[in-house]
């Protein structure tokens, strides 16, 4: 069995009430009516012939359409999904508009079972959440992620 490996930035920021932290909402059908679970660390999947930084520096791009940040990186280490998938993380400081936006986009068949595909955003918008919010609608295994950050900041 091939253990399926992302990688991702968690971009955040200085607020007077503690760290904000940008998110992106899943984007497809599937996720589009729902919101506890469906925000994630923009991140993405490589492979043996990239090193997990590089993966997450060009899954930022690709999924938000903006350059990664070029701050100091600060590791958050790997959590394991509950689909089997490995996520590693590194916070980095930065700001950004998520009106700036310009997602990358995936086909797949929809509705499925119809031979119709459709093309959609990897992420359909994205936002600043302070932490305590950011817990109540990331993936359940990310959470990891808010905690090791606000122990570091």
């Amino acid at each position: 069995m091939v253990t399926r490996r992302s990688a991702g930035i968690l971009l955040f920021r200085r607020a007077p009430d503690g760290p904000e932290v940008l998110l992106g909402h899943m984007g497809g059908p599937f996720w589009e009516r729902r919101d506890a679970g469906a925000w994630s660390v923009p991140k993405g999947e490589y492979g043996d012939d990239e090193t997990p930084w590089d993966a997450a520096r060009r899954e930022f791009r690709e999924e938000l359409g903006l350059p990664a940040p070029a701050g100091e990186p600060l590791p958050l280490g790997e959590v394991v999904q509950s689909g089997g998938k490995h996520v590693v993380v590194w916070a980095v400081e930065g700001d950004l508009d998520p009106a700036d936006m310009v997602p990358g986009t995936f086909t797949m068949e929809w509705p499925r079972g119809s031979g119709r595909t459709a093309e959609f955003p990897e992420l359909d918008r994205a936002a600043w959440f302070g932490l305590a919010a950011a817990r109540a609608v990331i993936v359940r295994a990310q959470a990891a992620f808010l905690d090791r950050l606000a122990e570091q900041v």
